[in-house]
């Protein structure tokens, strides 16, 4: 879970979910802004303190777009963008911090989830999509809370190498 392309195309999928209950005019921006912001971030020098802070907050990013499929009414125009801004920003600096640029090419499509997503929603079986939106929520409950148990992560070297 400490992979480059990992937790961004997870926070993209969040997006896309999210972008699903959007209108539909604030996709394309959003998508846009999503793309633009992780390539400018990805390129900019992220000190490499920020690792753990990093991992947590796209995490808890994950959470917090694929939580938002849940908002009476949907995302507004603003709040797509804002959700958008937010995972290009977590999505450039874990890649800039623990990836390649090809990391980040491996991401940015999960967020085109939007189109049969948003092809779901329309045909009233949203169901379908809060239900995936629920278990991102859970794999990224558990991927930020692994940082703070004291057992030893997979990804991490244990007494027995």
């Amino acid at each position: 879970m400490r992979g480059g392309a990992l937790p961004p195309a997870l926070l993209c999928a969040a997006v896309g979910l999210a972008l699903a209950f959007a209108p539909r005019g604030a996709r394309g921006p959003s998508l846009l802004a999503l793309s633009a912001t992780a390539v400018a971030i990805s390129f900019a020098s992220v000190p490499q303190s920020w690792l753990e802070v990093t991992f947590l907050v796209c995490w808890i990013s994950v959470g917090t777009s694929a939580a938002s499929v849940h908002l009476q009414g949907g995302l507004a125009l603003r709040a797509a963008l804002a959700l958008s801004l937010n995972a290009g920003f977590w999505s450039g600096a874990v890649v800039a911090l623990a990836g390649s640029p090809l990391d980040l090419v491996k991401a940015l499509p999960w967020a085109l989830v939007v189109l049969p997503a948003g092809w779901i929603v329309r045909r009233r079986a949203s169901i379908v999509v809060k239900v995936v939106s629920s278990w991102l929520i859970a794999v990224a409950a558990l991927a930020a809370v692994l940082q703070f148990l004291p057992v030893t992560p997979g990804y991490v070297a244990d007494h027995l190498e």
